[in-house]
């Protein structure tokens, strides 16, 4: 018989590999495969048609709808000038803590998944149990919509959606949407001496990063609606961070580059915002060519995730608070993949281990003990699978 491992020994592989989301996870993807093929279970996968990165779902108990899937991304953030104390893509057990890239956010909870997908198969289940494993999270959640697509004709429609970014195993019912544009100003080189004659993008871009800065100091100031109340901060906003451009002191530069993000509360219109953004850029742009007639503001979609809205009574909240006894009221500001299931008819849910805090951050750990509460957290779910 194939070896289970234990998910300490899962999490370990998992953060071995540099899943960094500007390179490929297929190695992987291909591990995962490999290792629930060695138990018998099938895995599928959804290959991204234009980088190499692969997603990966798998069905275990029944063959019938109504599974609980537990979702979690397999990329990382970069680890590129942060001053780590240990190798980032190994596991170091310090001061009652797992250090690594991954440990919180959140190759520990895709350890638990698979190690509950794989006890699952061995339990003898009543209830089918899914896992869901998806790229590019880190830069919008673009690899979730086509994973969740493409597991609708393959697999038996699940029902409850657990996503398990760290959430310190509270029940996070629901999140903000977002939305961002890559957006490229493209300007007209002459000496700066000349300026009047030429236009910098450097400084038309930032009449629109001034325009965030504007958008932030009105909503903050507007009495927040009853949802937005929910959230830290309670109102939607605008964000660039980061940005790059020219080529010397005293030419005005070509080229600026930059991302302008919202991070939009739920009920609002999320499309609303990329409007207003997109009706200050054209007044710039008319600004520019008023100078220079062939400058231009090139704006592209990069990313747009819906927010996750509280369910009445949700199926995945329920089952969640049951195993928890979590009863509070929580919301977060950062995006999901939770949103995205929820549009294709899941009820979705947030529950993982560890404090979003340690995310990103040189020296990323995550509590042993929260990491045990994860795996308590799945003992609990295969009882009542099984039951």
């Amino acid at each position: 018989m194939a070896e289970r491992l234990s998910p300490f020994a899962l999490m370990e592989k998992l953060i071995s590999f540099p899943t960094v989301s500007r390179d490929t996870n297929i190695p992987l993807i291909d591990w995962v495969a490999d290792y629930l093929d060695s138990h018998g279970i099938e895995s599928h996968r959804y290959v991204d048609p234009e980088e190499p990165k692969h997603a990966l779902f798998a069905h275990v108990g029944p063959w019938e709808e109504g599974a609980i899937v537990l979702s979690g991304h397999t990329d990382v953030v970069p680890v590129d000038g942060q001053p780590w104390d240990t190798d980032p893509f190994s596991v170091v057990e310090k001061d009652g803590k797992y250090y690594g890239r991954g440990t919180c956010d959140m190759k520990g909870f895709d350890a638990l998944a698979l190690w509950a997908l794989v006890e699952g198969k061995y339990t003898g289940l009543k209830r089918p149990l899914q896992i869901a494993l998806s790229f590019d999270e880190e830069i919008g959640c673009t690899g979730a919509p086509p994973m969740i697509e493409a597991m609708q004709p393959v697999l038996p429609k699940g029902s409850a959606v657990i996503v398990g970014e760290p959430s310190t195993m509270q029940a996070v019912t629901g999140h903000k949407g977002g939305t961002g544009f890559d957006t490229h100003v493209v300007g007209f080189e002459v000496h700066s001496s000349l300026m009047h004659t030429g236009v910098n993008a450097i400084m038309a871009g930032a009449k629109l990063i001034e325009w965030a800065n504007e958008m932030n100091t009105q909503s903050m100031a507007q009495k927040p609606s009853a949802i937005a109340a929910m959230f830290d901060p309670p109102f939607t906003t605008t964000h660039v961070g980061m940005i790059e451009g020219g080529t010397a002191h005293n030419i005005t530069a070509k080229d600026c580059k930059f991302a302008m993000d919202f991070r939009v509360v739920p009920g609002e219109d999320k499309d609303a915002w990329g409007t207003a953004y997109l009706k200050k850029v054209r007044e710039v742009e008319a600004q520019m060519q008023a100078v220079v007639p062939e400058t231009y503001i090139e704006v592209t979609p990069r990313f747009d995730v819906p927010g996750l809205k509280p369910e009445d009574n949700g199926e995945a909240e329920t089952l969640v608070r049951q195993i928890t006894g979590d009863n509070a009221s929580h919301k977060v500001s950062y995006g999901t993949e939770a949103g995205q299931f929820q549009d294709a008819g899941y009820s979705a849910v947030i529950c993982g281990p560890g404090d979003i805090a340690q995310a990103h951050q040189p020296n990323e750990f995550i509590e042993i003990s929260q990491f045990n509460a994860g795996h308590d957290f799945m003992k609990s779910l295969l009882s009542r699978l099984a039951s």
